[in-house]
Protein backbone atom coordinates (compact mmCIF):
# COMPACT_ATOMS: atom_id res chain seq x y z
CA UNK A 1 0.00 0.00 0.00
CA UNK A 2 1.72 3.15 -1.00
CA UNK A 3 2.86 5.83 1.83
CA UNK A 4 -0.09 7.88 2.92
CA UNK A 5 1.13 11.99 2.81
CA UNK A 6 2.40 13.70 5.32
CA UNK A 7 -0.44 14.29 8.62
CA UNK A 8 -1.98 17.62 8.83
CA UNK A 9 -2.96 18.69 12.31
CA UNK A 10 -6.53 17.86 10.52
CA UNK A 11 -5.27 13.97 10.02
CA UNK A 12 -3.60 13.63 13.19
CA UNK A 13 -6.82 14.76 15.18
CA UNK A 14 -9.12 12.39 13.30
CA UNK A 15 -6.51 9.43 13.60
CA UNK A 16 -6.73 9.75 17.07
CA UNK A 17 -10.27 9.54 17.11
CA UNK A 18 -10.05 6.92 15.07
CA UNK A 19 -7.77 5.20 17.27
CA UNK A 20 -9.86 5.75 19.87
CA UNK A 21 -13.35 4.46 18.25
CA UNK A 22 -11.63 1.14 17.51
CA UNK A 23 -10.65 0.99 21.01
CA UNK A 24 -13.90 0.84 21.92
CA UNK A 25 -14.97 -1.08 19.18
CA UNK A 26 -17.33 -4.18 21.43
CA UNK A 27 -16.80 -6.06 17.43
CA UNK A 28 -13.30 -5.61 17.25
CA UNK A 29 -13.42 -9.67 17.61
CA UNK A 30 -15.54 -10.24 14.34
CA UNK A 31 -12.88 -9.26 12.17
CA UNK A 32 -11.00 -12.30 12.70
CA UNK A 33 -13.95 -14.26 11.27
CA UNK A 34 -13.05 -12.80 7.63
CA UNK A 35 -10.19 -13.60 5.58
CA UNK A 36 -9.17 -9.97 3.94
CA UNK A 37 -6.52 -9.53 1.91
CA UNK A 38 -3.31 -8.16 3.58
CA UNK A 39 -2.87 -4.37 2.55
CA UNK A 40 -7.17 -3.86 1.33
CA UNK A 41 -9.26 -1.95 2.40
CA UNK A 42 -12.55 -3.34 1.43
CA UNK A 43 -15.56 -0.98 1.09
CA UNK A 44 -17.72 -2.67 -1.46
CA UNK A 45 -19.19 -5.22 0.85
CA UNK A 46 -22.34 -3.81 -0.23
CA UNK A 47 -21.99 -5.58 -3.63
CA UNK A 48 -19.95 -8.68 -2.64
CA UNK A 49 -19.06 -9.35 0.65
CA UNK A 50 -15.83 -10.57 1.99
CA UNK A 51 -15.14 -14.03 2.49
CA UNK A 52 -15.57 -15.36 5.67
CA UNK A 53 -13.16 -17.63 7.03
CA UNK A 54 -16.37 -20.45 7.59
CA UNK A 55 -16.57 -20.29 4.00
CA UNK A 56 -13.57 -22.49 2.35
CA UNK A 57 -13.70 -25.25 4.75
CA UNK A 58 -17.43 -25.69 4.65
CA UNK A 59 -17.13 -25.74 0.73
CA UNK A 60 -13.99 -28.13 0.46
CA UNK A 61 -16.36 -30.77 2.55
CA UNK A 62 -19.18 -30.20 0.45
CA UNK A 63 -17.24 -31.12 -2.88
CA UNK A 64 -14.55 -33.33 -1.62
CA UNK A 65 -16.73 -35.40 1.08
CA UNK A 66 -20.60 -34.95 0.64
CA UNK A 67 -20.30 -34.56 -2.85
CA UNK A 68 -16.77 -36.89 -3.49
CA UNK A 69 -17.95 -39.29 -1.58
CA UNK A 70 -21.28 -39.62 -0.61
CA UNK A 71 -22.76 -38.86 -3.84
CA UNK A 72 -26.50 -38.42 -3.82
CA UNK A 73 -26.53 -40.04 -0.35
CA UNK A 74 -25.82 -36.71 1.03
CA UNK A 75 -29.63 -34.72 0.21
CA UNK A 76 -30.51 -37.23 3.04
CA UNK A 77 -27.42 -37.76 4.97
CA UNK A 78 -25.74 -34.55 4.96
CA UNK A 79 -28.94 -32.50 5.10
CA UNK A 80 -29.01 -30.96 1.42
CA UNK A 81 -32.75 -31.34 1.42
CA UNK A 82 -33.60 -29.38 4.50
CA UNK A 83 -30.85 -26.66 3.43
CA UNK A 84 -33.32 -24.10 1.63
CA UNK A 85 -35.32 -23.92 5.09
CA UNK A 86 -32.84 -24.21 7.69
CA UNK A 87 -30.69 -21.45 5.80
CA UNK A 88 -33.62 -19.47 5.58
CA UNK A 89 -34.47 -19.41 9.73
CA UNK A 90 -30.74 -18.65 9.77
CA UNK A 91 -31.22 -15.16 7.70
CA UNK A 92 -34.66 -15.03 9.32
CA UNK A 93 -33.03 -14.12 12.53
CA UNK A 94 -31.00 -11.09 11.28
CA UNK A 95 -34.36 -9.47 9.70
CA UNK A 96 -36.86 -10.43 12.56
CA UNK A 97 -38.86 -13.75 11.25
CA UNK A 98 -39.62 -16.51 13.13
CA UNK A 99 -38.78 -19.40 12.04
CA UNK A 100 -40.75 -20.81 9.24
CA UNK A 101 -41.28 -18.02 7.18
CA UNK A 102 -38.19 -17.65 4.95
CA UNK A 103 -36.82 -19.75 2.30
CA UNK A 104 -32.85 -19.45 0.53
CA UNK A 105 -32.44 -20.47 -3.04
CA UNK A 106 -32.89 -19.31 -6.35
CA UNK A 107 -31.53 -15.78 -7.71
CA UNK A 108 -33.41 -12.39 -6.53
CA UNK A 109 -34.82 -11.86 -9.52
CA UNK A 110 -36.29 -15.59 -9.23
CA UNK A 111 -37.34 -14.84 -5.58
CA UNK A 112 -38.57 -11.22 -6.55
CA UNK A 113 -40.59 -12.45 -9.33
CA UNK A 114 -42.41 -15.79 -7.51
CA UNK A 115 -43.14 -13.40 -4.45
CA UNK A 116 -44.39 -9.88 -6.01
CA UNK A 117 -46.89 -11.85 -8.48
CA UNK A 118 -48.21 -13.53 -5.38
CA UNK A 119 -48.73 -10.79 -3.71
CA UNK A 120 -50.47 -9.60 -6.20
CA UNK A 121 -52.66 -12.34 -6.94
CA UNK A 122 -53.94 -11.39 -3.06
CA UNK A 123 -55.32 -8.32 -3.96
CA UNK A 124 -57.60 -9.18 -7.11
CA UNK A 125 -59.58 -6.18 -8.49
CA UNK A 126 -57.15 -3.61 -7.75
CA UNK A 127 -55.13 -2.50 -10.83
CA UNK A 128 -52.10 -0.49 -9.23
CA UNK A 129 -48.72 -1.82 -8.29
CA UNK A 130 -46.42 1.35 -6.68
CA UNK A 131 -42.60 0.76 -7.18
CA UNK A 132 -39.72 3.20 -6.88
CA UNK A 133 -38.22 5.42 -10.02
CA UNK A 134 -34.84 4.63 -7.95
CA UNK A 135 -35.49 1.31 -7.54
CA UNK A 136 -32.79 -1.25 -8.64
CA UNK A 137 -33.10 -1.89 -12.15
CA UNK A 138 -34.10 -5.39 -11.56
CA UNK A 139 -36.89 -4.38 -9.54
CA UNK A 140 -38.47 -2.10 -11.90
CA UNK A 141 -38.16 -4.85 -14.86
CA UNK A 142 -39.52 -7.80 -12.67
CA UNK A 143 -42.27 -4.79 -11.32
CA UNK A 144 -43.35 -3.95 -15.28
CA UNK A 145 -43.69 -7.35 -16.03
CA UNK A 146 -46.10 -8.39 -13.16
CA UNK A 147 -47.61 -5.62 -14.66
CA UNK A 148 -48.02 -7.02 -18.12
CA UNK A 149 -49.00 -11.00 -16.93
CA UNK A 150 -51.57 -9.47 -14.28
CA UNK A 151 -52.82 -6.35 -16.31
CA UNK A 152 -51.76 -4.15 -13.50
CA UNK A 153 -50.96 -0.97 -13.67
CA UNK A 154 -47.18 -0.07 -12.57
CA UNK A 155 -46.79 3.88 -11.75
CA UNK A 156 -43.02 4.69 -10.12
CA UNK A 157 -43.88 7.10 -6.77
CA UNK A 158 -40.78 7.91 -4.96
CA UNK A 159 -40.80 6.29 -1.33
CA UNK A 160 -41.14 9.60 0.09
CA UNK A 161 -44.31 10.51 -1.67
CA UNK A 162 -45.65 6.82 -1.55
CA UNK A 163 -47.71 7.26 1.65
CA UNK A 164 -49.65 10.18 0.47
CA UNK A 165 -50.81 7.79 -2.95
CA UNK A 166 -51.62 5.12 -0.59
CA UNK A 167 -53.93 7.51 1.53
CA UNK A 168 -55.50 9.20 -1.91
CA UNK A 169 -56.12 6.07 -4.02
CA UNK A 170 -55.37 2.83 -1.36
CA UNK A 171 -58.38 1.40 -2.90
CA UNK A 172 -56.83 0.65 -6.27
CA UNK A 173 -53.66 -0.14 -4.77
CA UNK A 174 -52.99 -3.78 -4.75
CA UNK A 175 -49.17 -4.09 -3.84
CA UNK A 176 -46.54 -1.19 -2.90
CA UNK A 177 -42.83 -2.77 -3.81
CA UNK A 178 -40.10 -0.82 -1.84
CA UNK A 179 -36.44 -1.21 -0.73
CA UNK A 180 -35.75 0.29 2.69
CA UNK A 181 -32.32 1.50 1.38
CA UNK A 182 -31.43 3.07 -2.02
CA UNK A 183 -28.91 1.08 -3.33
CA UNK A 184 -27.19 4.38 -5.04
CA UNK A 185 -27.41 6.82 -1.91
CA UNK A 186 -28.19 4.81 1.24
CA UNK A 187 -30.56 6.85 2.06
CA UNK A 188 -32.68 4.95 4.27
CA UNK A 189 -36.81 4.76 4.22
CA UNK A 190 -39.20 4.04 7.01
CA UNK A 191 -40.28 0.91 6.66
CA UNK A 192 -42.96 0.74 9.70
CA UNK A 193 -44.36 3.83 8.21
CA UNK A 194 -44.71 2.71 4.68
CA UNK A 195 -45.55 -0.96 5.63
CA UNK A 196 -48.82 1.07 7.94
CA UNK A 197 -50.05 3.45 5.61
CA UNK A 198 -50.16 0.63 2.95
CA UNK A 199 -51.99 -2.03 4.84
CA UNK A 200 -54.64 0.92 5.93
CA UNK A 201 -55.19 1.08 2.34
CA UNK A 202 -55.86 -2.36 2.33
CA UNK A 203 -53.02 -2.68 0.15
CA UNK A 204 -50.32 -5.20 0.96
CA UNK A 205 -45.76 -4.33 0.86
CA UNK A 206 -43.23 -6.38 -0.57
CA UNK A 207 -39.61 -4.96 0.48
CA UNK A 208 -36.52 -5.49 -1.35
CA UNK A 209 -34.15 -6.68 1.48
CA UNK A 210 -30.85 -6.81 -0.62
CA UNK A 211 -29.19 -3.45 0.78
CA UNK A 212 -30.16 -4.19 4.43
CA UNK A 213 -30.56 -7.54 5.42
CA UNK A 214 -26.90 -8.27 7.54
CA UNK A 215 -26.19 -4.37 8.08
CA UNK A 216 -28.78 -2.87 9.93
CA UNK A 217 -31.70 -4.51 12.08
CA UNK A 218 -34.73 -5.24 9.85
CA UNK A 219 -37.86 -6.26 12.21
CA UNK A 220 -40.01 -7.86 9.07
CA UNK A 221 -42.64 -9.63 11.85
CA UNK A 222 -43.01 -6.92 14.00
CA UNK A 223 -44.19 -4.15 11.51
CA UNK A 224 -46.34 -6.67 10.09
CA UNK A 225 -44.30 -7.27 6.77
CA UNK A 226 -45.77 -9.15 4.03
CA UNK A 227 -43.60 -10.19 1.60
CA UNK A 228 -39.85 -9.48 1.27
CA UNK A 229 -36.60 -10.88 -0.86
CA UNK A 230 -32.80 -10.56 -0.41
CA UNK A 231 -29.63 -11.33 -2.00
CA UNK A 232 -27.19 -13.71 -0.08
CA UNK A 233 -23.68 -12.19 -1.82
CA UNK A 234 -23.97 -8.42 -0.30
CA UNK A 235 -23.42 -7.93 3.31
CA UNK A 236 -24.52 -11.64 4.19
CA UNK A 237 -21.08 -12.52 2.59
CA UNK A 238 -22.08 -15.74 0.85
CA UNK A 239 -20.29 -15.45 -2.17
CA UNK A 240 -20.28 -14.43 -6.13
CA UNK A 241 -23.76 -15.25 -7.21
CA UNK A 242 -25.07 -16.69 -3.45
CA UNK A 243 -28.71 -17.83 -3.32
CA UNK A 244 -31.02 -15.17 -2.75
CA UNK A 245 -34.25 -15.59 -0.20
CA UNK A 246 -37.77 -15.28 0.50
CA UNK A 247 -40.15 -14.21 3.12
CA UNK A 248 -43.90 -14.89 3.02
CA UNK A 249 -45.42 -13.88 6.80
CA UNK A 250 -47.25 -16.63 8.01
CA UNK A 251 -50.61 -15.41 7.28
CA UNK A 252 -50.13 -15.53 3.60
CA UNK A 253 -48.51 -18.98 3.36
CA UNK A 254 -52.37 -20.74 2.82
CA UNK A 255 -53.51 -18.44 -0.19
CA UNK A 256 -49.48 -18.26 -0.97
CA UNK A 257 -50.39 -18.23 -5.25
CA UNK A 258 -47.05 -18.05 -6.95
CA UNK A 259 -46.66 -18.58 -10.96
CA UNK A 260 -43.73 -20.93 -10.02
CA UNK A 261 -44.26 -24.12 -9.17
CA UNK A 262 -41.59 -26.05 -9.17
CA UNK A 263 -41.82 -29.82 -7.70
CA UNK A 264 -39.08 -28.56 -4.45
CA UNK A 265 -42.39 -27.16 -3.08
CA UNK A 266 -44.88 -29.82 -3.95
CA UNK A 267 -46.64 -31.63 -1.14
CA UNK A 268 -45.20 -34.91 -2.22
CA UNK A 269 -42.19 -34.13 -4.50
CA UNK A 270 -41.12 -37.77 -5.02
CA UNK A 271 -44.58 -39.12 -5.51
CA UNK A 272 -43.82 -37.63 -9.13
CA UNK A 273 -47.44 -36.50 -9.64
CA UNK A 274 -48.56 -34.80 -12.70
CA UNK A 275 -50.58 -32.51 -10.73
CA UNK A 276 -48.92 -29.47 -8.03
CA UNK A 277 -50.50 -29.33 -5.08
CA UNK A 278 -48.33 -27.02 -2.87
CA UNK A 279 -46.83 -28.19 0.44
CA UNK A 280 -47.71 -26.37 4.01
CA UNK A 281 -45.96 -23.83 5.37
CA UNK A 282 -42.68 -21.98 3.60
CA UNK A 283 -42.06 -25.04 2.28
CA UNK A 284 -44.72 -23.98 -1.02
CA UNK A 285 -42.21 -21.12 -1.76
CA UNK A 286 -39.30 -23.31 -2.87
CA UNK A 287 -39.04 -23.67 -6.45
CA UNK A 288 -36.32 -26.39 -7.98
CA UNK A 289 -33.27 -28.01 -6.97
CA UNK A 290 -31.11 -25.55 -5.60
CA UNK A 291 -27.28 -24.48 -6.00
CA UNK A 292 -25.74 -26.67 -3.21
CA UNK A 293 -22.28 -25.92 -3.13
CA UNK A 294 -23.69 -21.97 -2.83
CA UNK A 295 -26.04 -22.68 -0.68
CA UNK A 296 -23.54 -24.65 1.42
CA UNK A 297 -21.22 -21.53 1.24
CA UNK A 298 -23.99 -19.34 2.45
CA UNK A 299 -25.26 -21.22 5.50
CA UNK A 300 -21.35 -21.69 6.69
CA UNK A 301 -21.29 -17.61 6.14
CA UNK A 302 -24.12 -16.59 8.10
CA UNK A 303 -21.59 -18.08 10.92
CA UNK A 304 -20.58 -15.15 10.79
CA UNK A 305 -23.08 -13.28 12.89
CA UNK A 306 -23.75 -15.60 15.72
CA UNK A 307 -23.75 -14.09 18.83
CA UNK A 308 -23.92 -10.46 17.43
CA UNK A 309 -26.24 -8.10 18.27
CA UNK A 310 -27.93 -6.55 15.44
CA UNK A 311 -28.63 -3.55 17.30
CA UNK A 312 -24.90 -3.03 17.96
CA UNK A 313 -24.26 -3.77 14.43
CA UNK A 314 -26.42 -0.72 13.37
CA UNK A 315 -24.27 1.19 16.12
CA UNK A 316 -21.08 0.60 14.25
CA UNK A 317 -22.81 0.96 10.77
CA UNK A 318 -23.95 4.76 12.14
CA UNK A 319 -20.07 5.02 13.59
CA UNK A 320 -18.40 4.26 10.50
CA UNK A 321 -20.32 6.17 8.02
CA UNK A 322 -20.67 9.14 10.31
CA UNK A 323 -16.99 9.15 10.52
CA UNK A 324 -16.78 8.82 6.85
CA UNK A 325 -18.84 12.06 6.38
CA UNK A 326 -17.23 13.61 9.37
CA UNK A 327 -13.61 12.49 7.52
CA UNK A 328 -14.94 13.39 3.70
CA UNK A 329 -15.62 16.90 5.61
CA UNK A 330 -12.26 17.84 6.76
CA UNK A 331 -10.46 16.37 3.85
CA UNK A 332 -12.20 16.48 1.09
CA UNK A 333 -13.10 20.23 1.24
CA UNK A 334 -12.92 22.25 -1.86
CA UNK A 335 -12.16 19.07 -3.82
CA UNK A 336 -15.08 18.89 -5.90
CA UNK A 337 -17.49 16.36 -3.98
CA UNK A 338 -20.33 16.56 -2.30
CA UNK A 339 -22.35 14.50 0.29
CA UNK A 340 -25.33 12.18 -1.46
CA UNK A 341 -26.08 10.71 1.74
CA UNK A 342 -28.27 12.15 4.62
CA UNK A 343 -26.43 13.07 7.56
CA UNK A 344 -28.97 11.91 9.82
CA UNK A 345 -28.50 9.03 11.24
CA UNK A 346 -31.85 7.52 11.24
CA UNK A 347 -32.07 8.49 7.76
CA UNK A 348 -28.73 6.25 6.48
CA UNK A 349 -28.19 3.10 5.55
CA UNK A 350 -24.68 1.16 5.73
CA UNK A 351 -22.84 3.03 3.06
CA UNK A 352 -21.76 6.80 2.03
CA UNK A 353 -22.03 8.02 -1.44
CA UNK A 354 -20.57 11.30 -2.82
CA UNK A 355 -21.19 13.02 -5.92
CA UNK A 356 -18.44 14.11 -8.32
CA UNK A 357 -17.98 14.38 -11.91
CA UNK A 358 -14.81 11.98 -12.22
CA UNK A 359 -16.40 9.23 -10.30
CA UNK A 360 -15.05 6.16 -12.15
CA UNK A 361 -11.60 7.27 -12.69
CA UNK A 362 -11.42 8.17 -9.09
CA UNK A 363 -12.80 4.54 -7.89
CA UNK A 364 -10.64 3.30 -10.76
CA UNK A 365 -7.24 5.00 -8.77
CA UNK A 366 -8.73 4.51 -5.42
CA UNK A 367 -9.00 0.57 -5.93
CA UNK A 368 -5.54 0.27 -7.86
CA UNK A 369 -4.00 1.80 -4.04
CA UNK A 370 -6.05 -1.16 -2.11
CA UNK A 371 -8.88 0.50 -1.26
CA UNK A 372 -12.01 -0.50 -3.22
CA UNK A 373 -15.18 0.53 -3.30
CA UNK A 374 -17.53 1.42 -6.40
CA UNK A 375 -19.29 3.71 -8.99
CA UNK A 376 -22.80 4.51 -10.34
CA UNK A 377 -23.60 6.01 -12.76
CA UNK A 378 -23.36 9.05 -13.61
CA UNK A 379 -21.19 10.71 -11.07
CA UNK A 380 -21.90 9.00 -7.29
CA UNK A 381 -18.52 7.09 -5.87
CA UNK A 382 -20.21 4.65 -3.56
CA UNK A 383 -19.23 2.98 0.04
CA UNK A 384 -20.49 0.21 2.11
CA UNK A 385 -19.46 -0.44 5.05
CA UNK A 386 -19.28 -4.04 6.84
CA UNK A 387 -19.53 -3.62 10.52
CA UNK A 388 -18.41 -7.05 10.81
CA UNK A 389 -14.98 -6.62 9.44
CA UNK A 390 -14.26 -2.64 9.12
CA UNK A 391 -12.55 -0.16 11.26
CA UNK A 392 -12.53 3.11 11.86
CA UNK A 393 -8.79 3.20 10.95
CA UNK A 394 -9.97 2.29 7.65
CA UNK A 395 -12.19 4.43 6.80
CA UNK A 396 -9.72 7.42 7.53
CA UNK A 397 -6.96 5.17 5.42
CA UNK A 398 -9.54 5.20 2.63
CA UNK A 399 -10.65 9.27 2.61
CA UNK A 400 -6.95 9.91 3.10
CA UNK A 401 -6.26 8.29 0.13
CA UNK A 402 -8.82 9.68 -2.11
CA UNK A 403 -7.81 13.41 -1.29
CA UNK A 404 -4.08 12.28 -2.53
CA UNK A 405 -5.29 11.12 -5.58
CA UNK A 406 -7.37 14.30 -6.22
CA UNK A 407 -4.81 16.75 -4.88
CA UNK A 408 -2.39 14.61 -6.91
CA UNK A 409 -4.18 14.22 -10.09
CA UNK A 410 -3.69 11.09 -10.20
CA UNK A 411 -7.31 9.72 -11.61
CA UNK A 412 -5.98 11.66 -14.55
CA UNK A 413 -3.68 8.93 -15.93
CA UNK A 414 -4.62 6.74 -19.04
CA UNK A 415 -4.85 3.46 -17.53
CA UNK A 416 -7.81 4.84 -15.09
CA UNK A 417 -9.91 6.07 -17.77
CA UNK A 418 -10.65 3.18 -19.51
CA UNK A 419 -14.12 1.49 -18.36
CA UNK A 420 -14.48 -2.13 -17.45
CA UNK A 421 -17.61 -4.41 -18.52
CA UNK A 422 -18.36 -4.14 -14.70
CA UNK A 423 -18.11 -0.71 -12.52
Amino acid sequence: MPTPPTPTPTSTTLADRAAALDAADALAHVRDRFLLPEGVVYLDGNSLGALPAAVPAAVEDAVHRQWGTDLIRSWNANGWWEAPVRTGDAIGRLVGAAPGQVVAGDSTSVQLFNTLLAAARLRPGRRLLLTDPDHFPTDQYIADSVGRLLGLDVRRVPAREAAAVLAAEGPDVAVAAYAPVDYRTGELHDMAALTAAAHAAGALVHWDLCHAAGALPVRLDAIGADFAVGCGYKYLSGGPGAPAFGYVAHRHQAEFDHPLTGWHGHAEPFAMSGAYAPAPGITRARIGTPPLLSLIALEAALTAYEGVDMEALRAKSLSLTGFFQECADSLLDGLGFTMATPREPARRGSQVALRHPEAYPLIAALTARGVIGDMRAPDLLRFGFNALYLTHADVLHAVGELRSIVTSGAHLAAEHQQRPTVT
